[in-house]
């Protein structure tokens, strides 16, 4: 089996990172976590990467300024460099330009702390609670342009219980993150998810 070469891209603790690098540990695992990646010099994740015996690079936005595409081609580079097949994004706190999503387009997966198309952007678990919603969880998706808006690989929930505050709330969504993103990853590995057939069943 060829194992497709995967970069993790962090900001952070990269606790999604860990949950994709502890999945593809198994033999029948079809992708393996070559690279992880960071605009943070600081990150935690990058430690944990480092102990894994997993290559780590870091791309820190600030010396680019407010040139987002040019700290784009850097991760880009990097990206090409280390041969990658496939991104997942994991805590990246970047917006991406067009540019970049159109050149990874159907080989890049972000995770989000909701079930998409509920909760857009920051602050899922608060706003989640404090909108009633009976049920609460996390989406893998295919990245697109628009934030938090492209085709759905994987998705899972949780009840919301009474009492729930936002810290229980995002404790057990967590614990529903680090089951989907390594089964979503493998889905598009074995190719059994892909971009236009994500898109097909949206329609559908």
């Amino acid at each position: 089996m060829t194992k497709k070469r995967v970069a993790v891209l962090i900001s952070g603790r990269g606790s999604n990172m860990t949950a994709l690098i502890e999945a593809a540990e198994a033999p029948d695992y079809p992708a393996q976590i070559v690279l992880v990646l960071s605009n943070e010099p600081g990150a935690a994740g990058l430690g944990r990467a480092q102990l894994a015996g997993i290559a780590t690079v870091v791309v820190d936005h600030k010396p680019f300024g407010k040139d987002r595409e040019a700290f784009e081609r850097a991760l880009d580079d990097t990206l090409h460099a280390h041969r990658i097949d496939l991104v997942c994004l994991a805590g990246f706190m970047r917006l991406l330009t067009p540019w970049f999503v159109t050149r990874w387009s159907g080989r890049m997966l972000n995770i989000h702390p909701a079930l998409l198309p509920q909760f857009k952007g920051l602050h899922t678990h608060r706003r989640a609670l404090e909108a009633g919603a009976q049920r609460h969880g996390a989406t893998v998706h295919f990245v697109v342009p628009e934030m938090d808006s492209g085709p759905i690989v994987l998705q899972d929930s949780v009840p919301v219980r009474e009492g729930d505050t936002e810290a229980t709330l995002a404790a057990r969504v967590l614990e529903v993150e680090h089951r989907i993103y390594p089964e979503a990853l493998r889905l598009v590995a074995e190719g059994r998810v892909t971009l236009a057939a994500a898109i097909a069943a949206t329609r559908g």
